[in-house]
């Protein structure tokens, strides 16, 4: 039986590396050794990078929910407890973009939250 090299397997494989790889500066685009080490970092980076890309919105969406409340004499913490209580269920994006964008709704949530405090 004749001897099967392994030579179009490696080459696939350093295609797919290298197809990855595309874009990097210099050798990290055209060596398949360094390209790999590349390709495997970016690709770690990038997994966590959308995991933190979820955490960074929610900060932004609590920062801009902090800075209405001020406006509205509340502090955030009291806001939350507040609507908590009275039974209103708005996730924090929808809460930023209403105050971002509506703020008289924002207002009256706001001392619907004051009221509700216990």
């Amino acid at each position: 039986m004749a001897r099967i090299k392994g030579g179009m397997n490696a080459k696939r494989k350093h295609k797919k590396v290298l197809k990855l790889a595309k874009g990097f500066r210099g050798s990290r685009s055209k060596q398949y050794r360094v390209a790999k080490q590349s390709v495997m970092r970016a690709l770690t980076e990038s997994y966590r990078g959308r995991k933190e890309k979820k955490r960074q919105f929610r900060e932004l969406w609590i920062t801009r929910i902090n800075a209405a409340c001020r406006l509205n004499d509340i502090s955030y913490s009291k806001f939350m407890f507040g609507l908590k209580n009275a039974n209103i269920t708005l996730n924090r994006k929808v809460l930023a973009e209403l105050a971002v964008s509506d703020e008289k709704a924002f207002a009256k949530l706001a001392e619907t939250a004051k009221q509700n405090l216990k």
